[in-house]
């Protein structure tokens, strides 16, 4: 829980600093990947055990990482643009429906959460709702930015399934190293197809750039790959919910987009949903995760 805590704290600056960012979105997207490979690189190559695992995976563990990184890359893909368009607030809002869709998706394949579970999650997924009024607006800017945002939820909910069954046997630095590659590969591919500015940014931009890779990528989606596995998805898809109101904050303090008055009864009301999902999840003994929860932690 203090490692989902150190997560959710690192993911609520990424709007914000995205935002920020005098860069094009799938450059963004591009540099926070492939600075993090940088970072992890070393430790694959130095540690022998680590490099075994990495150069040594099934083909079903692999061809689950790289779908893993796919879909991730379609996050960030969709997602980072609807922040041009639409206020952090909605945006973070929207992307942050993760958990009903992972529900969804664990639903389909068999699984029974419990109905304290959903009830967790709609009172959670009422308070951001209660938290930013969900844009809609009839700017069809905006309405875009947040059709953007939402597929970027989908996405993220097919990645955290996905990394959950992953890491019921490969450990966190070797899926995250496949899943972060093959995102920035396909990332770096799209903005060179775009035609997105890859280099030539100021000091303060790069900086800005290393600030993204290490708060909301290493620290934030690497260690929700670490803890998914002890605390299965729909704690941790749930958990991500609370980006919004961290990302709201951020941006009211940092950008000026003030929040509104509700903000802060909307936290306790997302406090209380994620609160239910966790003991319901502990009640079942994690059955609504099933077979996915069967893993361990990583990094």
């Amino acid at each position: 829980m203090v490692l989902l805590a150190v997560a959710v704290a690192g993911i609520s600056l990424s709007a914000p600093l995205i935002a920020a960012t005098a860069a094009p979105a799938l450059a963004i997207a591009f540099w926070r990947n492939a600075m993090a490979i940088g970072v992890l690189t070393p430790f694959v190559l130095l540690r022998r055990g680590l490099r075994a695992e990495v150069f040594g995976m099934s083909r079903r563990t692999l061809l689950l990482s790289a779908a893993a990184g796919v879909l991730l890359a379609v996050h960030f893909g969709v997602w980072l643009p609807s922040l041009h368009m639409t206020s952090v607030a909605s945006s973070t809002a929207l992307v942050t429906t993760t958990p009903i869709w992972a529900a969804l998706l664990l639903r389909l394949r068999g699984h029974r959460p419990p109905a304290a579970t959903w009830t967790g999650m709609a009172v959670a997924f009422v308070g951001v709702l209660l938290l930013t009024g969900v844009d809609l607006s009839v700017s069809p800017r905006a309405l875009a930015g947040d059709a953007l945002a939402l597929a970027g939820g989908m996405a993220a909910a097919g990645y955290v399934v996905l990394g959950a069954e992953v890491r019921r046997t490969a450990s966190t630095t070797a899926y995250t190293y496949v899943c972060y590659a093959v995102t920035a590969v396909l990332l770096g591919a799209a903005a060179l197809i775009q035609g997105a500015g890859m280099s030539g940014y100021s000091g303060e931009t790069w900086l800005k750039l290393a600030v993204l890779t290490v708060t909301a990528q290493l620290l934030g989606h690497t260690l929700i790959n670490r803890v998914v596995k002890g605390l299965g998805p729909s704690v941790t898809s749930t958990a991500i919910l609370l980006e919004t109101p961290g990302a709201a904050l951020i941006a009211a303090l940092w950008l000026g987009q003030t929040p509104p008055v509700i903000a802060y009864p909307a936290l306790a009301v997302i406090l209380v949903g994620l609160a239910l999902v966790i003991r319901a999840d502990r009640r079942g003994g994690g059955a609504e995760d099933g077979p996915v929860r069967a893993a361990e932690p990583a990094a």
